[in-house]
């Protein structure tokens, strides 16, 4: 019997493929459905390795290559994507396989079988390991296309300081303190940069690691962050939940 973790933050999307899971594979073990990178790290830190984990790249707390920089992860993964097919044609040439989204039955399927034939012996994915890292940063935006006026100006992605919500609409501030509606929600924001350089500090506010001059404690754990261009804006706190993850990412 094999056990089987997946990782998915999509709850229809980990009901489903539990399903052709179960049916493909009857006498396997779904072992558990984690939902973010924090549960994750702390399942396969505290519970027997897995046979296989099914393993989503975008999870909502993060990117799942996360998981790797705090665990050892010597389980084999299939990974499950919304990349496009030039990405996918380029991983296949590594042991660990990746799946497009919505899965397919049968490319689950030669997956499941590709993993049987390895016998289950751990993988020797640093190779795999480093070319997916090298696709995701390909994906990373490198630009913002944003209207002033009748005319557009393009804002390179390493010019800005700082992504923020006002009013219930997004902006980018840049090193130059121009700032820039952008017809984007943060939420989107986050998942097109690169999280080694931005961090996602509070519900409001996502933040150049570049930018920041200064941390200073505030209010018990929290931590107000204080930028090298001398802007101030109101709320540049980093939140009571997210500050233990802020240290680790600033620290790394």
């Amino acid at each position: 019997m094999r056990r089987i973790l997946i990782i998915e933050d999509e709850r229809p999307a980990a009901e489903k493929l539990e399903r052709l899971l179960r049916s493909y594979r009857p006498d396997w073990q779904v072992t558990g459905i984690i939902e973010t990178v924090e549960h994750a790290v702390k399942w396969l830190t505290n519970n027997t390795t897995p046979d296989l984990i099914m393993m989503d790249i975008q999870l909502s707390d993060g990117i799942c290559f996360e998981i790797f920089e705090q665990v050892k992860v010597t389980t084999p993964v299939i990974f499950t994507t919304a990349y496009d097919e030039y990405a996918i044609r380029a991983f296949k040439v590594n042991s660990i396989d990746y799946l497009l989204k919505p899965i397919d039955p049968e490319s689950l399927e030669a997956a499941l079988t590709k993993f049987e034939q390895m016998n289950a012996a751990p993988i020797q994915n640093q190779h795999a390991y480093e070319t997916i890292i090298k696709l995701q940063e390909s994906n990373w935006r490198k630009r913002f296309l944003v209207k002033v006026g009748p005319a557009y100006v393009s804002v390179l992605t390493s010019e800005v300081e700082l992504f923020y919500i006002s009013e219930r609409s997004t902006f980018i501030r840049t090193y130059k303190g121009k700032n820039y509606g952008i017809d984007f929600s943060l939420d989107q924001v986050q998942q097109q940069v690169d999280p080694a350089k931005f961090f996602r500090i509070n519900r409001n506010s996502l933040v150049n690691i570049e930018a920041i001059s200064k941390l200073i404690t505030y209010s018990g754990s929290r931590l107000k962050l204080v930028l090298a261009s001398g802007f101030k804006p109101d709320n540049l706190l980093v939140s009571r939940e997210k500050t233990g993850d802020f240290k680790r990412w600033i620290d790394g």
